[in-house]
């Protein structure tokens, strides 16, 4: 799938599962939240922190999927083609960063 079909299909479902798209605040704080889970993950599953148990049965790939859902809700209701300004962002990026990562000592270790 692609991200313009990743649009379509949130909208979709939005269309026959939900009554409407939240206003955009609540979707970013909804988004905040999620991002919130993940950094749980990451923290207790590879970082310093202790795992609890019940953090071990959490899905980093169920809470990512997560954060993707509400990222196309909210381009969706906001009018974003995701694909136009990924390819835009890559774009830029190339061109700030091309030298950027390969001179910085601290990734060449």
């Amino acid at each position: 799938m692609n991200i313009e079909d990743a649009q379509k299909q949130v909208d979709e479902w939005i269309q026959s599962h939900g009554v409407r798209y939240f206003d955009e605040l609540t979707n970013m704080a909804q988004l905040t939240e999620e991002v919130g889970e993940v950094a749980r993950i990451i923290a207790r599953r590879y970082g310093e922190q202790s795992e609890k148990e019940s953090d071990k049965e959490k899905d980093l790939g169920e809470e990512l999927a997560d954060v993707l859902f509400v990222v196309l809700c909210l381009a969706n209701q906001t009018g974003v083609n995701l694909k136009d300004a990924f390819d835009k962002k890559l774009d830029v990026k190339a061109k700030r960063d091309h030298e950027r990562h390969h001179n910085n000592p601290k990734l060449n270790d």
